[in-house]
């Protein structure tokens, strides 16, 4: 059972201007994929609230995957990258390189992503766009990676080739 948060980062989410849409769908595609969704959370494009709430999910929740959806791009309120160089201690590049080469399938704009993929602690966090259709092709990039990357940040030491 693995636990997992999703963290949708918007101005106007936060707000109540926008519906959030993007993290209920993550969550229905997390669930169905097994991983037991115990936190949603929407925060404003901030980077001490991304921070925090970031911090707070993994090592007081002891949350394995986080989640987020939005401000990736490179609007003058986007924070989302910031905010995660200051959470994790390493980033994994190739997963993040897979989603936007999945959405560069569908759109040229998928350059513009600054989305990246980290760890802290033993907690995987991804950073997702925050439209719903995005944040769905991205996801469903790296899924069938995820169980695998999961295991390996807590410290299985089968061989790669085994699982």
């Amino acid at each position: 059972m693995i636990k997992a948060g999703i963290l949708t980062i918007s101005d106007r989410g936060f707000r109540g201007q926008r519906e959030d849409r993007s993290g209920p769908l993550v969550a229905e595609i997390l669930t169905k994929a097994g991983y037991v969704v115990e936190k949603q959370g929407v925060v404003p494009d901030d980077h001490e609230k991304i921070v925090e709430c970031l911090v707070e999910w993994v090592d007081r929740d002891g949350l394995r995957l986080i989640v987020t959806t939005g401000g990736t791009g490179v609007s003058p309120t986007d924070a989302t990258p910031e905010a995660m160089l200051r959470v994790i201690k390493y980033q994994i590049p190739g997963m993040a390189e897979a989603m936007r080469a999945a959405s560069l399938r569908k759109t040229p704009h998928a350059m513009l992503s600054r989305a990246m993929v980290g760890v802290r602690g033993s907690t995987l966090i991804i950073n997702l766009p925050g439209s719903p259709d995005g944040a769905k092709e991205n996801l469903a990039a790296i899924l069938p990676a995820l169980n695998h990357a999961l295991a390996k940040i807590a410290g299985d030491q089968s061989d790669c080739g085994q699982q």
